[in-house]
Parts: structure tokens; C-alpha cells; sequence
């Protein structure tokens, strides 16, 4: 493995592939080659970790049911990033299973929409989420809040080489 380092569990796998995104995506002046190679890399640790499970399934049916990670959410969560990591001049961020998107976003209004992605006007931001998790209370919290309760991580889209070549 070239990327990822001691990854035991998918809590851990899905931590260092967060740091990655951050330090090789094209963005962040990464390259894409690297990005391809990363979740390739994913990919692969991903399936030996289910593989793993699915055989401790067998034989512990009660540690399995209790797992923390949802495979199929997971699949689901990357996807909507993947659709939209090529967008410039936009800052995805990841809180929890929800995802959240500011910057210059009216560019891309209708291929958010298209994603599925929805737009909070009191945050003044875009967001995703898989039906599963959805919102269970009543309560309206703003995004600061919501970045402490979950958690945060985020990729800043910045301006590539070309474009700053060209000004």
C-alpha cells in the first residue's frame, strides 16, 4: 500500500482517506493520478475489511449487527463527493453522513440539483445526505454547531496552476 498506513477498521480507513483528499487532490496541488491511485487504494482495503466482517459474520452474528459503518451509505456518500470534486471555486465539507458545499456555488446550481444535493437558504450553503440520515429533531442548527457536534472535515477548492498561469 503506497497511501494508506495500519488501517485496521473502516473508522480508520475513512479518516486517512479524508487526509488524503486534502493533501494530493488536484486543488490542493495534488494531481489526479494520485487521486485515482488513492481510491483504488480504497477500493481495495475497503473490500478486505468486508470481506473481513463478512467472514466474522459467520462467525459472531452479534458483533457484525453492531458494526458501526453501513457499507452501502459509505458507497453512497463517496459517490455524491466524487460527482461534485471537480467543481472549482467551492469548499465541500463533511460533517457526519452529510455533506456541505459553499463557495461559488451558483455555477453549478442545476447539477446539484441533478445530484440530488438540496440548498439551505439559512445557511447559505448546499447539502446531501442519504435517506438514512436524515434530520430527527425540530431543533435548527447552525452550521458551527453542527460542525461541533459532528465533527468537520473539509476540502478547500483552490485555483489550479492553469488558471493562475493564465491571469
Amino acid at each position: 500500500m503506497k497511501y494508506f498506513k495500519d488501517i485496521t477498521d473502516l473508522e480508520e480507513l475513512r479518516k486517512q482517506y479524508k487526509t488524503l483528499l486534502k493533501k494530493f487532490h488536484p486543488d490542493n496541488r495534488g494531481s489526479e493520478d494520485d487521486c485515482k491511485n488513492i481510491n483504488i487504494e480504497y477500493e481495495e482495503i475497503f473490500k478486505n475489511l468486508k470481506n473481513n466482517h463478512e467472514q466474522t459474520k459467520n462467525e459472531n452474528s452479534s458483533w457484525y449487527d453492531n458494526m458501526k459503518y453501513n457499507y452501502e451509505e459509505d458507497s453512497k456518500l463517496r459517490d455524491a463527493i466524487n460527482k461534485i470534486i471537480t467543481f472549482e471555486n467551492i469548499i465541500i465539507e463533511i460533517c457526519g453522513q452529510w455533506i456541505w458545499v459553499s463557495g461559488d456555488t451558483r455555477t453549478y446550481k442545476e447539477e446539484f440539483k441533478t445530484f440530488g444535493f438540496k440548498f439551505s437558504g439559512n445557511k447559505k450553503m448546499w447539502y446531501w445526505h442519504s435517506d438514512e440520515f436524515r434530520k430527527k429533531g425540530k431543533k435548527s442548527l447552525t452550521i458551527n454547531e453542527i460542525r461541533n457536534y459532528y465533527g468537520s472535515s473539509e476540502v478547500e477548492k483552490k485555483e489550479t496552476i492553469k488558471q493562475l498561469i493564465r491571469k
